[in-house]
């Protein structure tokens, strides 16, 4: 018996070292670029590819995304409906503060808190995959030139500030008209550097935003559902306004 624990011990020790090489060898340093107007314009084209003009017009935004996290986003007001499991939040972005309920019981103090953060944390992530071309001149971000193998350009975006990771910084491969194709990521929370995930399955919303719904990161494929977006709220399918019980009126 101590001699098969013996041997688990070493194969699962042996398939640790695998893994961490194979990590190791995978891991690209974070390129260098030049900062200025032809990263700009580069930027500019990308989000025209995605009629970012639309994007910034649009009023409600609902999707899922993978995990069980349901939003509905009044980019306007700035408000989300955040839902997961057991659990609701009516968030304000500009905070974040809100209220939070757990199995439809209102929360209070730390445990409110808590579930807000939460809320956030997700939000944060979430809607960057939801539409990362628009966040390219949120502030705190530095957008680079990269030259490429074969003449290319590439476009690198990193958040100095803001969000819940800074420092995080995206690689981004465009096509000829712009449109991204795919990022290379060098983010706090992975610890390979240089990880590729895809931009592709484009969907447009009723505005003519134009929103990638897949992304393959190799090792997982990350589907977006249920996109929807527009004015009003019978064009993301709801009837009821969600955000009274913070006092706001559509």
């Amino acid at each position: 018996m101590r001699k098969t624990l013996k041997i688990i011990g070493i194969v699962f020790a042996a398939l640790i070292l695998l893994a961490l090489g194979a990590a190791w060898l995978a891991n690209e340093p974070l390129p260098e670029g030049k900062t200025g107007a032809a990263a700009d314009e580069l930027a500019r084209k990308m989000q025209r590819s995605v009629n970012v003009e639309a994007w910034n017009n649009t009023r409600f935004v609902r999707w899922s995304f993978p995990g069980g996290h349901d939003y509905v986003w009044d980019r306007q007001a700035g408000l989300v409906q955040v839902k997961w499991g057991a659990n609701e939040v009516l968030l304000r972005t500009n905070g974040p503060g809100g209220k939070a309920w757990q199995n439809e019981q209102l929360l209070k103090g730390e445990a409110a808190r808590a579930l807000i953060q939460e809320a956030w944390a997700y939000f944060c992530n979430d809607s960057f995959w939801l539409n990362a071309p628009a966040k390219v001149f949120d502030p705190g971000t530095q957008r680079a030139l990269v030259d490429l193998e074969g003449g290319e350009k590439a476009l690198l975006v990193t958040y100095e500030s803001g969000g819940v990771t800074p420092g995080d910084a995206y690689l981004w491969h465009l096509s000829a008209d712009g449109k991204p194709e795919r990022y290379e990521m060098w983010v706090s929370i992975i610890p390979i550097g240089g990880l590729n995930a895809t931009w592709e399955n484009w969907t447009s919303l009723s505005t003519g935003a134009q929103i990638a719904t897949a992304h393959n990161l190799g090792i997982y494929e990350m589907e977006l559902t249920n996109v929807k977006g527009g004015n009003t709220l019978d064009q993301i399918g709801l009837e009821r306004y969600p955000f009274e019980a913070l006092g706001v009126r559509q």
